[in-house]
């Protein structure tokens, strides 16, 4: 399993509980608002984490961590995904995903194998504007499946969408509903712009005012039971 960060400890990552978060490097999208470009891109100059190394310090952080985040980059574009988390689960861990619903063979199996507590799946936009939130031409079938897949896991779950005016309307938020409607948990993320940013246009970008936030709010909760605003300061 490959790599290239690891935050040693969340409280906010993982509902409810304390934990790590791994962070895998490679995606196949290209969001232009994303902070992780250097490991979207798989930066070379930035040194991997042996698997064995990443072990050793959860042996050592057993009495305080109660799960571990796979974040990415996009974790199932990593084909030893199942195997490196059941040697966490084996470990006593607690494990949650964040993905980009690409991959809906992978979130399968791995819903199969009961290997996830928690998955967190960003939705992008509308399918109609997808391609253009997400930076890159995609199956947008397996979207709507891994939406699907999530939802009737019988795991816990969060969909979530970090938006702005640059990519987003009012509009987009009545469809975006639709996607994932009889959803448990929505989040919306306020668009935190970065220096870091995959494309450097957008580190200056305007957000979306608190009240605009909370207007979206309400159209989303039509669709999901709970409906939720991060980053909104």
């Amino acid at each position: 399993m490959r790599i290239k960060g690891l935050q040693k400890t969340t409280l906010i990552d993982f509902p409810d509980l304390v934990a790590c978060t791994v962070f895998t490097p490679g995606c196949n999208f290209r969001c232009p608002f994303c902070y992780n470009s250097s490991l979207v891109l798989d930066d070379k100059s930035s040194p991997e984490i042996p698997e064995k190394e990443f072990f050793e310090f959860l042996k050592k952080r057993e009495k305080v961590l109660d799960g571990v985040v796979v974040s990415g980059g996009e974790p199932t574009l990593q084909k030893d995904l199942p195997e490196f988390l059941e040697k966490i689960k084996k470990s006593g861990f607690k494990i949650k995903l964040d993905t980009n619903g690409s991959n809906p063979e992978m979130l399968k199996e791995l819903f199969e194998k009961k290997l996830l507590n928690y998955v967190a799946m960003d939705v992008k936009a509308p399918l109609e504007n997808y391609e253009k939130a997400c930076g890159v031409k995609i199956d947008l079938k397996k979207i709507q499946e891994s939406i699907e897949l999530v939802k009737n896991s019988g795991v816990d779950y969060e969909f979530r969408s970090t938006v702005m005016p640059k990519l987003h309307s009012k509009e987009d938020f009545e469809k975006i509903g639709e996607l994932v409607k009889g959803s448990k948990r929505f989040f919306l993320q306020q668009f935190a712009p970065m220096e870091s940013a995959l494309d450097k246009n957008f580190a200056k970008e305007k957000r979306f005012s608190r009240e605009e936030m909370q207007e979206f709010k309400k159209i989303l909760e039509k669709f999901a039971e709970k409906v939720e605003i991060r980053n909104l300061d």
